[in-house]
């Protein structure tokens, strides 16, 4: 199991005021899915690097931006970062890490982002959709990173993002 990842809890710990309560429920997330992310795809060197910012940032709009439709706050941030250590070129494979997380069909050209993709979606549903992934290994992961709640925050959230705006519930899914 990956744990203690520098890059990661740097990031987060950047985070932890505006992620208030959340901070631990957020942070076991981001843990769960880039283990599951490496369970898809083996990460080492460059690609462990990549994923690190991609999940630390990939949902983080919603709490640094205060905005549920948070793809491209959390892009930008994570862009942002990525430039600013000097690693503007991970900027094409951090983004469609990010900007595909909630996207429904599978990506066929880049094993990382489709291995992020469905890590992402194995996490959130909590094993439903597996990928083939066995559920020993999910559950071994939230004995590590323990659930906190994050599942039911996201259904408040949701909620109350389909109270504000009916007519466009779920912004951040694509196609």
């Amino acid at each position: 199991m990956l744990a203690n990842i520098t890059q990661t809890d740097e990031l987060l710990e950047e985070m932890r005021t505006a992620l208030g309560s959340d901070y631990d429920r957020y942070r076991n997330h981001v843990y769960r899915v880039i283990n599951i992310t490496d369970y898809f795809c083996p990460l080492e060197g460059e690609a462990l690097q990549q994923v690190a910012i991609a999940a630390a940032f990939h949902d983080a709009g919603i709490w640094l931006d205060h905005t549920f439709d948070y793809l491209d706050p959390s892009r930008v941030r994570a862009e942002e970062y990525a430039r600013s250590i000097g690693h503007g070129d991970w900027v094409n494979t951090i983004a469609a890490m990010i900007m595909n997380h909630h996207r429904i069909r599978a990506i066929h050209s880049n094993q990382l982002v489709e291995a992020f993709r469905r890590a992402d979606w194995v996490d959130v549903t909590q094993g439903t959709l597996s990928f083939g992934m066995p559920i020993d290994f999910l559950n071994s992961l939230k004995t590590l990173y323990p659930v906190l709640g994050f599942h039911a925050r996201l259904l408040q959230l949701t909620l109350l993002q389909v109270r504000k705006n009916p007519l466009s519930p779920l912004p951040m899914m694509r196609w």
